[in-house]
């Protein structure tokens, strides 16, 4: 008798309507358990344990991974999902905890979804354990109320559950509150790591970093254990997320069931066949998951179903990140307890979350790697049960590609993941964050990485970060932050701060919150007029109010979708690299890349027909990031123009093409790159096709795909040949997201570009220098400049306020004119002498004199002050630090002088007719300030106290 997975896959082979639309079918044969036996016994307890769940014998991977990790070893697991990668982590755990009940332990999970199942099998397990010696769990997380907060850090369990944000935000920061857990921290658990690449991956290596040295401050050294999806370089992702030696174990000794594999290559859309598979599952009641490229296929697809599935409307979900948790946890619940059939998922489902048994996996789409196709096909069979994965292709480029060849996808082994530890948007504001849990000192491990250190003497420069006096002297000097508590304002998860989505329906007062995005991608998706969809309903995006953080959406029902149209121009900032590549060049190098949403296309639903273009006046986009480029040889040009072919679409094409193919070669997707394509570049002196890391700082894609470029250019132009299409399409030049709209494209020209690059002679192409330094010359010194400074005749309170500043009158103003080297007094009544003096400087410098004293005397005379060339030493001062500093601090620090009075003392002195010591008091200020600004322009640097009461160096430009 058939299985209900082997009847479902039977039927679509034989189907009329879908069985010659299949492109390949396979079956995976299962695969028996291998069994291993640790180097040393367990402990009685976790074998009583161990027999009373059932286990005899552990898979030969735990084993292996208990060996090391025992043994005081970093380890990383990565089998396929659901092989038990569980108890690899929580047996040893458990024999330290028997051995020190004093133990601690980190597990780290990127949702909090994933800790609360793991608790579960923590605590189900920890229950087999001796009462008197049973080990503690709990999670911390955005759920946790304040009142257990507190109670585990005063009295930590021995595992704490939690995830990135809460160990960077709550953790790391208030350190001393966590004493008791990292003095006495023996494991560190990082579940589903290979999640933790591009942003997120960056961020991440910088918080592990902080993490150890935190760790080494209070006194342990605690055991890494990695879990991870079958990727090609397990050992070199955790060691560049620490800097730690790893020693990786990749061959499961689990069992798997036997998986059939249907690649499907639609006649009438990937959307509309995925629809028809899931109704013939649900008809089965076979439980159903269904993977989407996009939140909103995602949306769509849900909505479509829903309309057409009768009975089952009700057993149907969306589910997507930028749902609010409760929604995501009632869904989770629901597919776990039975009462959901489907669920149509983002990548947002990837991961391990418990959803209970599933027969059925469909892709609606490539998802972009061989990993991820696994990692989402493991959700099914996890019982060991028959089980299916059918991929439904769509019109992209790699979809097409495996389409016409399956063997290759079979025979391709996980890819790489990469990620940039060291991407400086990202850890600049860690090393912040870092400096502010601990002085930094160069002789840290923490700053052993040169990349590291090199990036700390850079933020000294700039004065991101500052250097203290030493508490001693021969003592080091530490490196420290203005900020106390900078780390609210890192994002891990966005290369920008978060907005959140209001459904403002039913006015403003009462709107609630809807999702989820950021600001770089809210001109893209959320943009005014823009249509969201949110479980079903269909909102229009009347607002983006950056400044509080808050996109505002109105519910309406439409029947069309909206695209955006964008321009983008890419400078070189350096070259890293070059080589030939076959008959040209391409180069590695770092770019600043401006994108600029000029507006939005309407689509209908019903048939994606163009209902109209609509202007949008939105913020240019700017990120520094790595890339690299081909040169087009001006040969090539000219001969593809004389042969009456669109050379600037053939570049177009191959862009869109090297895009489309490049994951093939590195573990990304198309949405994580960037690309431009431009028939003269300024500083190329020619034309190029670019590709970049679609994250500032850079990810590391291109990195690694410039030392695969011969085989970039070989792929790109045999999947752009052998696509059968005459003029081009989707599964070859098109892109999904091109800002133009897919205009102009040539393919014949691409084909002809590529062909002659890739028959071109190597030996007769030459590496050149290409000039990308701009000359920046220092701000000269004026030739003359004054210093000023003014006392007043009436306080803030007396005149109604400081916006009042300009009734606050003149008791005396101090002006030191350089070219004559003394100082000018000036009184109320002489404020036209004072204006002719002022006009004769190069430069009016002072402190807070733009924003208070040019108030003031803006009361008395109508010359606008605010138009002298000025240096305001109290603003570039605010600037840098973030806070404003009295004079007084600056003057004591770096001058070792005081002021003598204040300006309430001033007040009084006015009131006392004591002219003489205004005038007195003013000068010394004025004397101060230009001494002040001397020091800071010959030193490049002025010192000020912070508010721990440190003496620091502060880096300025005057």
């Amino acid at each position: 008798m058939q299985s209900p997975v082997q009847e479902y896959v039977s039927a679509l082979l034989d189907s009329e309507r879908l069985g010659h639309q299949v492109a390949h079918h396979r079956v995976l044969p299962g695969g028996d358990a291998h069994f291993e036996k640790p180097r040393e016994p367990w402990p009685r307890p976790i074998v009583d344990a161990l027999g009373r769940m059932g286990i005899d014998d552990l898979y030969s991977h735990q084993v292996q991974a208990h060996d090391h990790i025992r043994a005081g070893r970093h380890v990383v697991v990565a089998t396929p999902t659901a092989s038990g990668k569980t108890l690899t982590y929580t047996l040893p755990i458990l024999e330290q905890v028997l051995r020190d009940p004093d133990s601690r332990s980190i597990f780290l999970f990127p949702l909090k979804a994933l800790a609360q199942d793991q608790l579960k099998n923590f605590n189900e397990l920890a229950a087999y354990m001796p009462e008197h010696r049973r080990p503690t769990a709990a999670t911390y997380d955005g759920d946790t109320t304040p009142h257990f907060r507190k109670k585990i850090r005063t009295s930590p369990p021995n595992a704490l559950l939690t995830n990135p944000e809460m160990l960077h935000l709550s953790v790391l920061p208030h350190h001393d509150s966590w004493a008791e857990l990292l003095s006495n921290l023996t494991h560190i658990v990082v579940d589903e790591v290979h999640t933790y690449r591009g942003v997120l991956g960056s961020h991440m290596a910088m918080v592990f970093r902080r993490l150890i040295r935190l760790c080494r401050h209070y006194g342990s050294n605690p055991t890494f254990i990695f879990c991870s999806a079958t990727v090609g370089n397990p050992a070199e992702l955790c060691t560049m997320l620490t800097g730690l030696d790893v020693k990786e174990i990749r061959e499961s000794g689990a069992p798997t069931g036997q998986r059939h594999m249907v690649f499907l290559n639609p006649e009438a859309g990937p959307s509309q066949s995925a629809i028809q598979l899931l109704q013939a599952a649900l008809a089965r009641e076979m439980r159903t998951i269904v993977y989407c490229q996009s939140r909103k296929l995602t949306e769509l697809i849900s909505l479509w179903c829903a309309e057409r599935s009768g009975k089952y409307r009700d057993r149907i979900s969306a589910y997507r990140a930028g749902f609010l948790p409760e929604e995501r946890r009632d869904i989770e619940h629901r597919m776990a307890e039975g009462d959901l059939l489907a669920v149509i998922s983002t990548s947002a489902l990837e991961l391990g979350i418990d959803i209970g048994g599933l027969d059925l996996c469909i892709l609606v789409g490539y998802p972009g790697t061989v990993m991820a196709t696994q990692q989402r096909g493991g959700r099914v069979g996890r019982a060991r049960q028959d089980s299916a994965v059918c991929l439904v292709a769509q019109e992209d480029a790699l979809d097409q590609y495996f389409m016409r060849h399956p063997d290759d996808f079979f025979s391709r082994p996980p890819e790489s993941v990469m990620l940039n530890p060291f991407n400086p948007a990202v850890m600049d504001r860690h090393l912040v964050c870092a400096a502010a849990e601990l002085s930094l000192y160069r002789s840290d491990e923490f700053l052993a990485e040169p990349q590291v250190l090199e990036r700390v003497e850079t933020m000294i420069e700039q004065g991101a970060l500052f250097e203290a006096e030493p508490d001693a002297p021969g003592l080091p000097a530490g490196i420290v932050t203005s900020r106390k508590r900078p780390h609210r304002e890192v994002d891990l998860r966005s290369s920008g701060k978060t907005l959140h989505i209001e459904d403002i329906t039913r006015g403003a007062e009462k709107a609630p919150v809807i999702g989820t995005t950021d600001n770089h991608r809210a001109w893209l998706e959320t943009h005014p007029g823009a249509v969201y969809l949110h479980r079903g309903n269909t909102y229009v995006i009347q607002e983006v109010d950056d400044a509080h953080g808050t996109v505002r959406a109105l519910k309406r029902k439409v029947g069309y979708y909206t695209r955006v149209r964008r321009e983008k121009s890419t400078e070189i900032l350096e070259v890293l690299d070059q080589r030939v590549c076959f008959g040209t060049r391409v180069f590695l190098g770092k770019l600043r890349v401006t994108e600029q949403v000029t507006g939005y296309e309407k689509r209908s639903v019903r048939g994606s027909k163009l209902m109209g273009v609509i202007p949008l006046d939105a913020p240019p986009s700017v990120f520094t990031t790595e890339g690299i480029w081909f040169d087009i040889p001006e040969e090539i040009r000219r001969r593809c123009e004389e042969d009456y072919r669109h050379f600037m679409g053939g570049i177009h094409a191959f862009e869109h093409a090297a895009i489309g193919i490049m994951p093939l070669l590195v573990m990304t997707d198309r949405n994580d790159l960037g690309g431009i394509s431009t028939p003269y570049h300024e500083k190329t002196g020619g034309a190029a096709v670019f590709v970049y890391d679609g994250v500032p700082g850079g990810a590391g894609l291109t990195r690694q795909a410039f030392h695969k470029a011969d085989e970039l250019v070989e792929t790109t132009l045999k999947a752009v040949r052998d696509c059968p299409c005459d003029l081009g399409c989707p599964s070859c030049v098109h892109s999904p997201k091109c800002g133009s709209g897919n205009r102009p494209i040539d393919k014949s020209a691409a084909i002809f570009t590529l062909e002659a690059i890739r028959s071109g002679d190597p030996d007769s192409v030459q590496l050149r220098e290409i000039e990308v330094c701009e000359t920046v010359s220092e701000t000269p010194a004026p030739k003359r400049y004054g210093v000023l400074d003014i006392e007043t005749r009436f306080s803030a309170q007396e005149v109604g306020g400081w916006g009042r500043a300009d009734r606050m009158g003149v008791s005396i103003a101090c002006l030191y004119d350089q070219k004559h080297d003394r100082i000018f007094d000036y009184e109320q009544h002489q404020m036209g002498e004072l204006v002719e003096h002022l006009r004769k400087f190069d430069l009016v410098i002072g402190y807070n004199h733009i924003k208070f004293d040019y108030a003031v005397l803006g009361g008395l005379h109508p010359f606008r002050f605010r138009q002298l060339p000025s240096l305001d030493l109290c603003s570039d001062i605010r600037n840098r630090l973030g806070y404003a500093i009295k004079l007084d601090n600056a003057a004591q620090a770096t001058l070792d002088a005081a002021k003598s009075a204040d300006g309430l003392q001033a007040l009084k002195w006015w009131q006392e007719g004591r002219l003489d010591l205004i005038t007195e008091y003013c000068r010394q200020d004025v004397a101060v300030t230009r001494d002040l600004y001397l020091f800071g322009r010959e030193h490049g640097h002025v010192f000020f106290t912070n508010k721990a009461g440190q003496k620091v160096k502060l880096p300025v430009q005057w």
